[in-house]
């Protein structure tokens, strides 16, 4: 009877522990032995049979566990600990760990990946702020946001428009019975607009309802489901919210494998897991639907880039001689093709304040790009434009870089205490002492490129964005006030563009009318408004 009873508490606990942990059945992963390891202690544990003498006080063992028990735990645990030791420790792998990252290239022009922007594509609003609007579009529907909450952020490109996308979950298991369709859709906030802030609960006239997501429970709780879905022996990792160009929200779920014994996690494809219906599709890295993001989980390139830098001559190199390590963490950008990088500073080791380059990892093939170029770290860069504006106390948001007139750039928000942004700020990576901030986007960027021109910085004038002269006759001409400042738009005859100006930076502007003959120069770039550089109206007589 014993036996019986010993077989069955082993079972239902094997049962509880293989539905709510979810062990990863193959070799490198700790999972299943840690399981197998605790039943077979649980199983000796059960196999004792004491007798307690209430009159001596002593504990008198019946009989002991099986010895082929014993020797089965024992192995398991040399399992769990010699195998580790023996395969995966750095100073015995250490090539394998700086080699996981593949081949660095070196970058020699950044416009190769990083193409130039527009200023109405540069991102405003950061994971907090789509948070903070997200909350407040669900809080204007009670009905709704009573019954849901909203779940992480993923920032993606959708139909080449760049937004913060995140789903609606449950808030709890009542609200998960009661709702067993699913929650009603999804939040959209766009990354370059703060008033473009969108709740999507129907596509194509269709409802949307988001079935399979973690805060649900049992098989529907998204992780439970893909791994009793014929993925119990697969690595699984970086549960991500997407949705494609259609509006059709889903999971995207990273594959991955154990490259070093039991570490050196390297991504192998992913995963489509359609939130609604749960139909799984499974790719690899180079047939990923382009409208897939990321494939490369964040946490897998921040570890291998570290690696990569720390074993730059193996283990034993205590004078820290050439070793590199990153600076803040990784940020996602966007570049040329619309394409995503990962990207991050380098510095090196016991230098905090300044970098020696940056790296741009490629989020789905993991290409890797090594551009050699000194400069601040994102901290730095925080640190310069937050004290442009210390008499305000804001504080600037996590820096994305950019090329600004072929200047590589770090642009930030400058939020208050509420979260809410007040202003915008440019910093050059190559020397954070440059830095522009206003009120507006074209605001900073004028007063960037004031601050640029005038500081001694000796970059290469071939770097910088050509410049253009034209001499002409104004076509139109208007005023608009923005934050106590006045800015002059105009148009030339034969030339497309609108151009603008502030009286800061001609006291000619303020007279000029249409017909007046002027010259002006100017950056070459994307913008369908220029900012002008130098302005003279010829019409008025010096």
């Amino acid at each position: 009877m014993k036996k019986i009873t010993i077989v069955v508490v082993l079972f239902v606990l094997a049962f509880l522990l293989f539905y709510f942990v979810q062990p990863v059945l193959n070799f490198g992963f700790m999972g299943l032995p840690f399981v197998l390891f605790l039943l077979a202690v649980v199983a000796i544990v059960l196999s004792f049979k004491l007798e307690f003498s209430d009159q001596y006080k002593k504990v008198k063992v019946l009989s002991k566990p099986n010895r082929l028990l014993v020797i089965t735990a024992f192995l398991i645990f040399a399992y769990m600990t010699l195998g580790p030791l023996l395969t995966s420790l750095p100073v015995f792998r250490n090539k394998a760990y700086r080699a996981l990252i593949g081949k660095v290239e070196n970058g020699n022009k950044l416009s190769n990946h990083m193409a130039p922007i527009s200023l109405d594509e540069i991102r405003v609003v950061d994971e907090s702020l789509a948070m903070l609007l997200g909350e407040k579009i669900l809080g204007s529907q009670p009905a709704l946001g009573s019954q849901v909450e909203i779940g992480e952020f993923t920032i993606q490109k959708v139909n080449n428009e760049l937004y913060w996308v995140a789903p609606l979950l449950h808030t709890g298991f009542f609200k998960w019975i009661s709702n067993t369709e699913g929650t009603s859709g999804y939040v959209m906030v766009s990354a370059t607009n703060e008033r473009d802030v969108k709740l999507i609960q129907h596509v194509d006239g269709k409802p949307i309802r988001i079935k399979y997501q973690p805060a649900a429970f049992f098989n529907e709780e998204i992780e439970r489901y893909v791994y009793l879905n014929g993925y119990s022996t697969t690595g699984l990792a970086d549960y991500n919210f997407e949705i494609d160009d259609a509006g059709i929200p889903y999971w995207i779920v990273t594959r991955y494998k154990k490259e070093i014994g039991f570490a050196g996690n390297d991504a192998t494809g992913i995963l489509t897991v359609n939130a609604q219906t749960g139909e799984i599709k499974e790719y690899g890295v180079a047939d990923t639907p382009l409208w897939v993001d990321r494939i490369q989980p964040i946490s897998f390139i921040e570890s291998q880039l570290n690696d990569w830098g720390e074993y730059v001559h193996g283990f034993w190199n205590f004078s820290n001689e050439n070793k590199l390590q990153i600076t803040e963490g990784l940020t996602l950008v966007y570049g040329e093709n619309h394409k995503s990088y990962w990207y991050t500073g380098l510095s090196s080791v016991g230098k905090e304040e300044s970098t020696v380059g940056f790296v741009l990892v490629d989020t789905r093939t993991k290409e890797t790009t090594y551009y050699k170029q000194s400069g601040a770290t994102e901290f730095a860069a925080q640190s310069s434009a937050q004290g442009k504006v210390q008499e305000k106390g804001y504080y600037a948001s996590l820096p994305i870089p950019y090329i600004i007139n072929n200047i590589p750039t770090y642009v930030m928000t400058l939020k208050d205490d509420g979260g809410l942004v007040k202003m915008f700020a440019m910093v050059d990576i190559s020397d954070y002492t440059i830095v522009g901030v206003g009120n507006t986007m074209r605001e900073t960027l004028m007063a960037y490129k004031n601050v640029y021109n005038m500081a001694d910085n000796g970059i290469n004038p071939e770097s910088i964005t050509s410049k253009k002269t034209v001499n002409s006759i104004v076509t139109r001409i208007g005023i608009d006030v923005k934050n106590g400042n006045s800015f002059y738009y105009f148009t030339v005859k034969d030339y497309p563009n609108v151009f603008v100006g502030s009286s800061q930076l001609s006291n000619e502007l303020p007279v000029t009318r249409v017909g007046d003959s002027v010259r002006i120069a100017f950056d070459v770039d994307l913008e369908q408004v220029i900012d002008v550089s130098t302005f003279d109206n010829r019409n008025i007589t010096k």
